[in-house]
């Protein structure tokens, strides 16, 4: 059961970072299984804040290691909580930022440079993920659903924090990275 809920959560996440989301439907405001007692989207907005502040000012080193604290730090609470659930949302930010960004080198580029693909990127942070969620035993659904709401308000807040007045940069990362509005715009 936990290796199916695993492959299932790593299956959510790979996919939502490197390519479109399967589901359109909005998030539950609070999904069965896990008790929500915090404003999930305002807690994803200022976890937004937060990882793209870092982000700009000390770069993608300083976030990952913010991020790193965030889980060790957060991961130690009894249940899921809003810091616990920010984390995940940052996580899952940084890592669509980078992997748009390293998606678009060549490999020769990320060796010389030491960096990982983004297929890399993707995988670790899926695993990281799905380590999280199955900790307090948040289902694939549950997972889905945050990764929905997490494109919707927290990508939006998130890139105009790394980039603050650089539409076009956000314009060639994709947006806001929600794959499923590009078909719409073409509809």
């Amino acid at each position: 059961m936990i290796a199916r809920r695993a492959a299932l959560l790593s299956a959510c996440f790979a996919v939502a970072v490197c390519g479109p989301a399967t589901a359109e439907t909005a998030a539950p405001a609070d999904p069965p299984g896990v008790p929500i007692t915090w404003d999930r989207a305002a807690n994803i907005k200022q976890a937004a804040e937060r990882i793209g502040l870092i982000q700009r000012t000390r770069g993608a080193e300083g976030a990952i290691k913010h991020i790193d604290a965030c889980y060790r730090t957060h991961g130690l609470a009894s249940a899921y909580s809003a810091a616990f659930e920010g984390c995940i949302a940052q996580d899952y930010m940084e890592t669509k930022l980078l992997t748009r960004i390293y998606s678009r080198l060549k490999p020769e580029q990320l060796r010389k440079i030491g960096a990982p693909t983004a297929d890399q990127l993707a995988q670790a942070m899926g695993r990281r993920v799905v380590t999280a969620f199955s900790q307090y035993k948040v289902s694939a659904a549950e997972a889905d659903a945050f990764k929905i709401e997490v494109d919707k308000v927290g990508m939006p807040v998130f890139l105009k924090t790394v980039f603050p007045n650089s539409a076009a940069e956000i314009d060639a990362l994709g947006g806001t990275f929600d794959e499923t509005d590009k078909s719409k715009e073409k509809n």
